[in-house]
Formats: C-alpha cells, sequence, structure tokens
C-alpha cells in the first residue's frame, strides 16, 4: 500500500516536472498585440523590452498592431484568442476610458481578461503652442483662457479618448470654457497643434516629449507625484493647484481569461526581470515612462478600478460614444 502510494506521488511529480519543461521550454512565438498604430506611446513599451523579454522566456516574441476603433479592435482580438500564447497591451484607453464611453464594445475589460502586469506609469502633459498661446505657466494659462471663453480650442486624438477625459476633467477642475476638438489619432492632432491650426493638446509626456524639447510645444503641466527628470522645469499639476489632475497614464500587460494561470505567472515574472535590465530602464526613462512590474492580481484589480473611475468622469463630463 505504502510502495503503491510512494509511486504514485513519484509519478505525480514527474508529471508536473514534465509539463513544466514543456512550458519552459516551448520555442513557439510569444504574440504581443498592441491595439494602436506603430509609433506611439503604446507601441513603445513593448518594443522596449521585445529583446531582453524574448531571451528570458527562451522564445521569440512577435509584436503585433492591430489598431482602430480606439484600441477596441487589437484587444477584442486578445480576448477571442485561446492559444495561451496570444497577450496584449492594455492601457488607460482600453481598460479605463474605453468601457465608460462607448455604448457597445466587442470585449468586456474586466470579465475577458486577466491582468498579467502594469508595465510602466505614464505621466500626461498638457501642451500649448507658444506661437498662439503666450502664457509661460499654468496660472497664465488658466487666466488667458478666462479672459478668452469658448474662443481657445483644444486638440485630442479623438471622441473618448483619454486626452478627451484629460481636457474634461481640466475644464472641470479650472473652470475654463474650451473647444474641443477631435482628430482621428494623435498623430493628425498633435501635427495640427504644432502647425498652429489648435493651440492646445492634452498628451502623454512620450509622445510629446521630442517636440517639446525642440521648442515647438510648451510643456505646462505633468501628471506626476514629482517634476520629471526630463522635464524638471515643469510643475506638477499638485504644485500648480490641482492634485486631482495628478493621476498618469499606464500601460500594462493583458491575456485572454482562458490563458492558464501558470503561463500567466510566466511572462509576469519575466516582464518583472525584464523592467529590472539597466538597459531597458534607460530608455524607458528617457521616454518618460516609469517601470512598474506588478502582481496580475494588482494589475486586474487596478483595471476593475480604473474602469470604475473612468465611468464617473465621462458621466460627469456626458462624454460617450455611440
Amino acid at each position: 500500500m505504502q510502495r503503491r502510494h510512494f509511486l504514485s506521488t513519484v509519478a505525480a511529480a514527474a508529471a508536473v516536472s514534465v509539463s513544466g519543461m514543456a512550458m519552459a521550454q516551448d520555442t513557439r512565438p510569444l504574440r504581443v498585440i498592441v491595439p494602436f498604430p506603430a509609433g506611439g506611446s503604446t507601441d513603445m513599451v513593448p518594443r522596449n523590452l521585445q529583446d531582453v523579454l524574448g531571451k528570458l522566456l527562451g522564445q521569440p516574441v512577435i509584436i503585433e498592431n492591430k489598431a482602430g476603433a480606439g484600441g477596441s479592435i487589437g484587444m477584442a482580438e486578445v480576448a477571442r484568442s485561446t492559444d495561451g500564447l496570444t497577450f496584449g497591451i492594455a492601457t488607460l484607453s482600453t481598460h479605463g476610458v474605453n468601457p465608460a464611453v462607448y455604448a457597445k464594445l466587442p470585449y468586456n475589460a474586466i470579465e475577458d481578461f486577466v491582468g498579467v502586469t502594469e508595465i510602466v506609469k505614464a505621466p500626461g502633459v498638457i501642451v500649448i503652442n507658444p506661437k498662439l498661446i503666450p502664457a509661460k505657466n499654468f496660472a497664465e494659462l488658466v487666466a488667458y483662457l478666462k479672459a478668452n471663453p469658448g474662443k481657445v480650442s483644444y486638440a485630442t486624438p479623438g471622441n473618448g479618448t483619454i486626452g478627451h477625459m484629460w481636457g474634461a476633467q481640466f475644464i472641470k477642475a479650472t473652470g475654463v470654457d474650451m473647444l474641443h476638438i477631435p482628430y482621428r489619432g494623435a498623430g493628425p492632432a498633435i501635427n495640427d497643434v504644432m502647425g498652429g491650426q489648435v493651440p492646445v493638446y492634452f498628451d502623454q509626456v512620450a509622445s510629446s516629449l521630442p517636440h517639446i524639447q525642440g521648442g515647438k510645444l510648451r510643456a505646462i503641466a505633468v501628471s506626476w507625484h514629482e517634476r520629471l527628470a526630463v522635464l524638471p522645469d515643469v510643475p506638477t499639476y499638485k504644485e500648480a493647484g490641482h492634485p486631482e489632475l495628478n493621476d498618469p497614464s499606464w500601460f500594462g500587460l493583458v491575456a485572454p481569461k482562458s490563458t492558464p494561470a501558470e503561463q500567466v505567472a510566466r511572462v509576469q515574472k519575466a516582464v518583472a526581470d525584464a523592467l529590472k535590465d539597466p538597459a531597458v530602464k534607460k530608455r524607458m526613462d528617457a521616454q518618460g515612462m516609469y517601470i512598474s512590474g506588478t502582481s496580475s492580481a494588482d494589475f486586474t484589480k487596478q483595471i476593475a478600478s480604473e474602469v470604475a473611475k473612468m465611468k464617473s468622469v465621462a458621466s460627469s463630463a456626458n462624454i460617450s460614444v455611440n
């Protein structure tokens, strides 16, 4: 009896060992879907990690851009995947704003996914075209907007985007009156701000930084708990008297709900380890992004919290997309 029990225990342990080895030695490509176009902030994050992550996992990491409908097309494809090898880059837009503003989504941000990890925090920034608005700081900008009610417009990547939400929060907090100009993407929006068609833009630091450093845009305030190393002269919203605007954006990794727990844990650990690589950290820092690497459980809870928060903002500002 004891011998049979011993042998069954050994067999079970061997099976677990073989299963673990099979997963560890899986050389099939890991697929990471970016639900926005190449070249933007969302795309930068996994590409900063790609090589190091592939080495840590022992398998190729392939990044695919599946843009459209505010990130909904790519996220829906992630949600439908059942191969255990498909992951997606989640953002405050896809897993916070979209569920709050779209009447219908082809995915459920909470029920269809498991959070793998938050990869980075991404501070936001309000920028202006200095040729159109003479303001040098936050107080001067607010004073200018109040002196010109309804005459100043602000650009965003589109209706119901995080830029739109940030603009609505800014307007409510400061009591100004601005006209929203939605674009079909971040590229056209920021190009028109630099070109002088629209004077104000709400963006993430990562994508505006080169234009700020090049003098084409002036940064007025950033949403972070302290001044950024890449923009040391730009105050936080809290310093400007509006701590309620100080929440940053973020980028994380999610997997379909059906993904095996051991696979989620394996990828989470690899991402956390990749974020400790000095070269990865240097690239993230240079782009104004701050590494995180949270647990799967914490990131899953964070997504639910962000959806609730954005629903409150959308309701207050009467923002919806049909």
